[in-house]
């Protein structure tokens, strides 16, 4: 090992980066190889350009009510071209399957008269919207945009841990890691033939003009909403309007009239078409919603009801990211696709189920317990690393309302080298990778966001709980080949499979008058503040 690895330990994880100690894993040899040739002081130098490179560009988030940079980690997380490729096939599969269960939720409900997914998860799922019902978006997409959590486990096999198809986040951070990497390992990328980023605002963009509603021109009018200033997410805001040269607005900056939508200009009223909204469902349209919010439109519901805006992603969509939902997908792809999963669900207690609740709570010590309706790593408890009072007070949690609560195997997830102080060590990353579905493709962002777990021995990677960002490489197709025991292995009965849980559980996988300008200036700030975004 050079001085960067000096001292590098290994966890019970499949560790990114190397195979064995000293030995590094075929698509990492170049990485590794540049790596020995850097000394601390190399690798400082490299990072305060980059911290140069994000005060300069503003590229901050909010932590706490203090904006921050983001935490970029130096050393980027690569991927070979096969174990893109079944990752890819699998967020596709997922999203086509997340795409049919809304449709058929707010429409048909054949599903729930098959009794595939039982009627009571889904009416007492906090983000399922009876306002959604019968709406159908002009070219049948509802998920517009996607990030899938995945995470691999200690034999290097992809599950997913979440569903994320209501307003995901994070995708700037993506572009703005291989812009910042770039910069300051320029040698690095001129010896890898990675896949590149850069074509996402491009495919968002042509991905919401292809939902346009019918009655509007071939050039449709575009927008991103954003809550505001105040929200944790509003530089991706900001830089997604940006990068695809649409009009950032806020909810004070829209109108409806004849169940249209309209943006204030200078040269007066223009008609909107399109919305791509990281405004939540809550605080969307007062009439239909939150009658408090000042973050939304009134009557924007009703004009999308009418065929004359489309909104991405569509309302509604939040109850497939419920947590016990997102127990029953395997079920569902065989059900809507016919398919196996590609990537398999990690193994997951039903809590609402008798059985299983009394099953999880002789194990609560051993399981991660998660509220269903949470986002951003925020109630979490990680039973291995919970207190005595933090597991007794998760169980009271629980028995008083299972149905608010899943629990899953803790999966270990893998590691990868991090800088911490002047060398390297391992730390727990997962991945998100974000998808955009046009209608007639769906597109797979090369690489996602990587976060990793900054504190020494952390399973949380969300920077709303203090993690950070790795660049993720993607390999080409016509880079050299993985060895065999690189290559990703199979899902069938891996390591995420839930048979391991034991036959005695019995576990499935497991509009308005037009509004006046004045607001509520300290109202509006905290409705920012709420809108659950920080979550990546």
């Amino acid at each position: 090992m050079t001085e960067l690895f000096e001292g590098y330990a290994w966890e019970a994880a499949w560790d990114e980066m190397f195979g064995a100690p000293g030995k590094p894993r075929l698509p990492n040899r170049g990485l590794y190889a540049t790596l020995r040739t850097l000394t601390p002081a190399d690798l400082d130098e490299r990072c305060a350009e980059r911290d140069r490179s994000f005060r300069d560009r503003g590229i901050t988030f909010s932590l706490s009510g203090e904006e921050r940079p983001f935490p970029l980690d130096p050393i980027p997380r690569v991927l070979s071209a096969a174990e893109w490729s079944q990752i890819e096939d699998g967020v596709r599969q997922r999203v086509r399957a997340l795409e049919a269960l809304l449709a058929d939720l707010y429409g048909a409900g054949q599903v729930l008269a098959d009794g595939i997914l039982p009627r009571q998860v889904v009416t007492s799922a906090e983000h399922f919207r009876r306002a959604a019902w019968g709406l159908e978006p002009p070219n049948g997409v509802r998920i517009h945009v996607a990030g899938i959590d995945l995470v691999r486990d200690r034999h290097g096999r992809f599950c997913v841990l979440e569903d994320n198809v209501r307003i995901p986040s994070g995708v700037s951070y993506v572009l703005e890691n291989r812009r910042t990497i770039t910069r300051i390992f320029p040698e690095l990328l001129a010896s890898h033939h990675i896949r590149p980023v850069s074509d996402y605002p491009a495919k968002l963009l042509a991905a919401l003009r292809a939902a346009r509603p019918l009655n509007a021109g071939s050039e449709p009018n575009v927008v991103v909403l954003t809550p505001g200033v105040h929200n944790s997410a509003y530089f991706e805001h900001s830089f997604l309007a940006r990068q695809m040269g649409v009009e950032l607005v806020e909810g004070r900056d829209l109108f409806c009239r004849n169940n249209q939508l309209f943006m204030r200009t200078t040269g007066g009223r223009e008609r909107v078409d399109v919305v791509y909204r990281r405004v939540d469902d809550d605080f969307l349209d007062p009439v239909q919603f939150n009658s408090s919010s000042l973050l939304g439109c009134p009557g924007i519901v009703n004009a999308a009801r009418s065929g004359n805006v489309t909104l991405a992603n569509a309302i509604g969509n939040g109850v497939a990211d419920d947590k016990l939902v997102y127990t029953y997908l395997p079920e569902l792809i065989d059900y809507y696709l016919g398919e196996r999963p590609v990537l398999p669900n990690v193994p997951t207690y039903r809590l609402e189920d008798r059985e299983q609740l009394e099953a999880a709570m002789v194990r609560i010590d051993e399981l991660v317990m998660k509220p269903v309706a949470g986002s951003g790593g925020t109630g979490l408890v990680i039973g291995p690393q919970a207190s005595d009072d933090e597991l007794a007070t998760a169980e009271r949690s629980v028995r008083d309302d299972p149905r608010g609560w899943i629990a899953q195997e803790m999966v270990t997830l893998s590691t990868a080298p991090t800088r911490v102080g002047g060398k390297l060590e391992a730390r727990h990353i997962d991945l998100r990778p974000f998808a955009i579905n046009d209608g007639r493709t769906i597109w797979v962002l090369p690489g996602g966001l990587t976060r990793v777990a900054l504190r020494r021995g952390s399973l949380v990677v969300n920077s709303s709980q203090g993690g950070g960002s790795k660049d993720t490489w993607v390999l080409a197709a016509d880079a050299r080949r993985d060895a065999a025991g690189d290559k990703p292995p199979s899902g069938a009965g891996n390591g995420c499979d839930r048979s391991r849980l034991g036959a005695a559980l019995r576990l499935a996988p497991v509009g308005g008058p037009e509004p006046g300008p004045h607001l509520d200036g300290q109202q509006q700030q905290q409705q920012q503040q709420q809108q659950q975004q920080a979550p990546c």
